[in-house]
């Protein structure tokens, strides 16, 4: 996330990322209610909110009538405000959405590719991020990507489900102008669907809360007021590769014994006696949609029981308040519910039995990675030198 502002510019910002951080946590809230957030006078607010407006940042619109009393007004982005793009490249297709200060993304391409075409979708979402920037040249002021794979420092160095080391992503801002300069902000997809919970989500009044999302593999990330602990080089949360598993697996990674072949739709299929689908998430939905022999039953709970036992490990090692479960996760539980809840309370500590951490549906489910990466952008749009350097652009 974004350094704390030095510069006087950036300083002169600070109570403006403030109440846009207000505004982004709390869709619709007034002003009234925002300068009591804040703990600054109404006077204050109207003023810090007139400045806003003719930066084009915040937008008012009539609050509903709430009888006697003096009128307020609801806080909003403003239509000629800064947008953000946010790439969600999965391990079987792609989506590049735009977003506005409320948060909310919008769809405006999407690809699918297998294992032999991950670079020319890369190229396609470079000529997709290429489009939607020149659009809206002016506006769009950050570029998120959420990959399913590790990133580390800022350069994804494995992408375990096509088998490739050091994947070069430069190739997405290949098709922006060179004048463009857009920040572009790299991070794990288990990691931004784990953000997304924390700020918008069933995690959203936790201090504390552990996320995990199964699509192929699973991943996860421990969030602490609000922010992802990503670890020295920001590739903390590859729960996946934990020896939770199989020691007779090979894992994708290489080694033996991960968490991840035994909680998918790969571990599914190989319960079920089927050969490992090339997409294990639309393999998942795909058997839960349809008939459930005793054979399917069986695997599910297979399934179930490994992943409730990993989750206990896990409550364990982090002790957090919520446990929130994305992507085919919470399909995946629900459909063995018994199964996963005894394991999950077997894998726990005798302390922590009388009580243990719930382990909620993730309320973004697969859209979290998405969500996570409009997030991750808009922080930077909204700190104070980004604020800043919206300001210098448009020669207020």
């Amino acid at each position: 996330m974004s350094d704390e502002p030095r510069s006087p510019a950036q300083l002169r910002w600070l109570g403006a990322a403030q109440l846009l951080d207000t505004v982004r946590s709390a869709p619709g809230i007034t002003r009234a209610a925002a300068a009591n957030r804040l703990g600054i006078s109404s006077g204050s607010a109207t003023d810090l909110v007139a400045r806003l407006r003719q930066a084009r940042l915040l937008d008012e619109a009539p609050a509903p009538a709430q009888g006697r009393g003096r009128p307020t007004t609801l806080l909003r982005p403003h239509p000629g405000g800064p947008l953000v793009l946010a790439a969600d490249v999965r391990a079987t297709g792609w989506r590049l959405a735009v977003a506005a200060l409320d948060g909310i993304p919008r769809i405006v391409a999407e690809g699918v590719y297998d294992d032999a075409g991950l670079d020319t979708a890369l190229g396609d979402l470079a000529d997709a991020i290429g489009s939607a920037y020149r659009r809206k040249a002016k506006q769009v002021s950050a570029l998120g990507v959420s990959v399913a794979g590790t990133v580390s420092d800022g350069r994804l160095v494995q992408f375990t489900p096509h088998r490739r080391r050091d994947v070069d992503l430069s190739v997405l801002t290949s098709k922006l102008p060179r004048r463009a300069a857009l920040p572009v902000l790299l991070c794990n997809d288990a990691t931004l669907a784990g953000l997304a919970e924390a700020r918008s989500g069933a995690a959203e009044v936790a201090g504390t809360s552990l996320h995990l999302i199964v699509a192929t593999g699973i991943g996860g990330a421990l969030v602490v007021d609000r922010e992802p602990v990503s670890g020295t080089h920001g590739a903390a949360g590859e729960y996946g590769h934990i020896p939770f598993g199989d020691p007779a697996l090979t894992c994708l990674c290489g080694a033996r014994g991960c968490w991840d072949p035994t909680v998918d739709g790969r571990a599914l299929a190989r319960h079920r006696g089927d050969a490992e689908p090339q997409d294990p998430v639309e393999y998942v939905h795909r058997i839960l949609s349809g008939h459930r022999d005793a054979v399917t039953q069986r695997a599910l709970e297979a399934v179930a029981v490994s992943l409730g036992r990993g989750i206990g490990g896990l409550v364990n090692l982090h002790d957090p308040e919520v446990v929130t479960l994305g992507g085919v996760g919470a399909p995946l539980r629900a459909a063995a519910a018994h199964a996963f809840d005894t394991a999950y309370r077997d894998g726990l500590m005798n302390f922590r039995r009388d009580s243990p951490p719930p382990v909620l549906d993730a309320e973004h489910g697969e859209e979290g990675p998405l969500h996570g990466a409009v997030a991750m952008a808009l922080d930077d749009v909204t700190s104070p030198a980004g604020l800043a350097n919206w300001v210098a652009r448009q020669n207020f």
